[in-house]
């Protein structure tokens, strides 16, 4: 079967920070559809707004050939589809296919012969064969490399990055067969300035994008467990991670609260498989248990700092400057600082959370919890920088000691003072 370039249509299915940014590239070059389940989002596209903030007014008004819609049947003109929904993990730990499964089955009722299907979500290797292309064949009563094809291409979108973007972030892809990835290949070479870089097979791409962040995720845990002891010495991390620093190979991590959609969610989807496959991964999952557990222990530092200060827990008001899973980005989707936020609350404080970036709409929504907006100067016993945004560092030592008591606590998370200007950090 041949594949022909000049007739793209190509549909995106999830419209959040990496499905908008891909479909506003494709949309600037070729007939491309939207989609998203949510019709609110659709809504706020449409009037030219990303709550996201990772793609500006401008830029959606340079993608003359995008339309949105959360209707699935306006996809059945298009002959690309390229999935972007979440692939978040439960309770336990485990995969969450549900949303892979419902846009696998939405596309099983549009495909067509010579269609093809690319998965951007991050998965387990073997995912997009093994779990998708069932869903996809079963659907539409299709054969996959007889009527139709797939591939994978990793996301490597960064949210709130505005120097790697999309365009300049080199893509790896792969497809079915090796037309198929030839095809899928020259089709991101049109919008990815960076270029590509073919992988071998469809399983190698899903694994290439699970150990990117499986990597990080274990570098940090032994920063994380090195910051531990280095507490227990009586010395500062960060004055021993400048000193090792000084070679030049050193890795340049540093502690902290590891959260979000990927770093703290990917290992997970890896050792899944692996626990299938009949093998126990001790370093990756040493490493979550390690990272998971850093909210905990940054509380502990937290009451510590208090109580030598000789300020008791029970009423004292704090205030955690930042929410967001990192600095200068609005997502709050797995931030580890609102695990900060309820063990604090557990010990009587009362607790204020500021972070002009995200939406206190959604904050309420999924955490249960209203922000302040300005909080009051001079009025609590505890002041935490938790997130290391702009604003923040623009405020300065003076400005952010400005919301404490007289007698008060300064604790820095993220490094955002130096180490003589707060009373601890982690």
């Amino acid at each position: 079967m041949s594949f022909d370039i000049n007739k793209l249509h190509i549909g995106v299915i999830g419209l959040g920070y990496v499905g908008l940014p891909l479909a506003v590239e494709f949309g600037k070059r070729y007939a491309t559809v939207g989609f998203d389940v949510k019709p609110e989002r659709i809504a706020e596209l449409e009037q030219g707004s990303d709550s996201t903030l990772e793609v500006s007014s401008d830029e959606l008004g340079e993608a003359t050939e995008l339309r949105f819609t959360s209707d699935a049947s306006a996809l059945a003109g298009c002959n690309f589809y390229i999935v972007t929904v979440p692939t978040p993990i439960g309770d336990s730990n485990r995969p969450i296919l549900t949303p892979l499964k419902r846009a696998s089955e939405t596309l099983a009722g549009v495909l067509k012969k010579g269609d093809v299907v690319v998965y951007e979500s991050t998965v387990y290797p073997g995912a997009t064969e093994e779990y998708c292309v069932p869903i996809l064949e079963q659907g539409s009563a299709l054969k996959l490399n007889e009527d139709f094809f797939v591939g994978y291409s990793p996301e490597r979108i960064n949210p709130g990055d505005k120097e790697h973007r999309l365009p300049s972030i080199l893509k790896v892809t792969s497809g079915s067969t090796p037309a198929a990835a030839d095809f899928i290949d020259a089709v991101y070479c049109t919008v990815i300035t960076a270029g590509t870089y073919r992988a071998s097979s469809i399983k190698v791409a899903e694994a290439a994008k699970v150990i990117e962040n499986t990597q990080r995720d274990v570098n940090i845990a032994l920063i994380n467990e090195l910051a531990m002891i280095f507490e227990r010495v009586g010395i500062d991390t960060e004055e021993v991670l400048e000193a090792a620093g000084s070679k030049w190979n050193f890795l340049p991590f540093r502690p902290g609260l590891v959260g979000g959609h990927c770093i703290g969610v990917d290992p997970y989807y890896l050792a899944y498989k692996a626990q299938q496959l009949g093998y126990h991964p001790q370093m990756i999952l040493a490493g979550r248990r390690i990272n998971d557990d850093m909210s905990l222990y940054v509380a502990t530092r937290i009451i510590k700092s208090m109580l030598a200060k000789g300020v008791q827990p029970l009423n004292a008001r704090i205030l955690i400057l930042g929410l967001a899973f990192k600095e200068n980005c609005p997502d709050v989707r797995n931030t580890k600082v609102i695990d900060v936020v309820r063990e604090l609350s557990s010990y009587g404080a009362s607790i204020d959370v500021h972070d002009p970036w995200v939406d206190a709409g959604e904050v309420k929504k999924e955490y249960g919890i209203e922000l302040v907006s300005d909080p009051k100067k001079g009025a609590y016993d505890v002041v935490v920088i938790a997130v290391a945004h702009d604003k923040f560092k623009a405020l300065g030592e003076k400005g952010i000691r400005a919301f404490g008591k007289k007698t008060s606590v300064l604790y820095d998370i993220k490094y955002v003072l130096p180490s003589a200007a707060v009373d601890d950090r982690l």
